[in-house]
């Protein structure tokens, strides 16, 4: 019987060295696994940062991708995550004419709607903020499209664990040696 293939969140905690993307990257391209998404930030702790992975796999590839993110020197811990074991979101930017926030009032109502922010307006543009799971995100881009969106970028996924991960304390361990 084979595995079904779910979306897994793999968190990896990590120093902060060059090339360290690179090598996490062709653990992916050996196994001809397609990045859906890749974030990286500072952790909880100073000088640890986070790098949150997407990927569509199955729970055995997840594990074997885990454990040779671990191998990595750099490498501090590495977890993996269903999308019902964590919370997460994504965020974007939409950058439009702004001739169309005042001459098209269902702009304003798409706006509304979606629980959008306004960041800037100008004489030539006005740009949009959202956050939010990618299907409402894509939902979003899909009705502005139809106005002309002259910028368009997404961010990948944020995410934190529903459980307590005692990566914590294995993190000011780290930190204090």
């Amino acid at each position: 019987m084979s595995e079904d293939i779910k979306t897994f969140t793999i968190s990896v905690y990590t120093e902060n060295n060059i090339g360290l993307l690179n090598r996490i990257s062709a653990i992916f391209q050996r196994r001809h696994i397609n990045i859906e998404s890749l974030t990286t930030s500072q952790s909880e702790i100073d000088g640890v940062n986070r790098f949150v992975i997407v990927v569509n796999v199955t729970k055995t590839n997840a594990e074997k991708i885990v454990k040779q993110i671990e191998k990595q020197v750099e490498t501090i811990k590495a977890y993996y995550h269903t999308n019902e074991e964590t919370i997460f979101t994504e965020s974007c930017m939409f950058k439009i004419k702004s001739e169309l926030l005042f001459d098209e009032p269902q702009i304003q109502n798409i706006i509304k709607e979606s629980n959008t922010r306004i960041v800037t307006v100008n004489k030539e543009f006005f740009v949009l903020e959202k956050s939010g799971r990618r299907h409402e995100i894509e939902s979003l881009r899909r009705d502005l499209n139809v106005f002309g969106i002259m910028q368009f970028v997404r961010s990948g996924r944020i995410a934190v664990t529903k459980e307590e991960m005692k990566i914590t304390e294995l993190l000011m361990a780290f930190n204090n040696q």
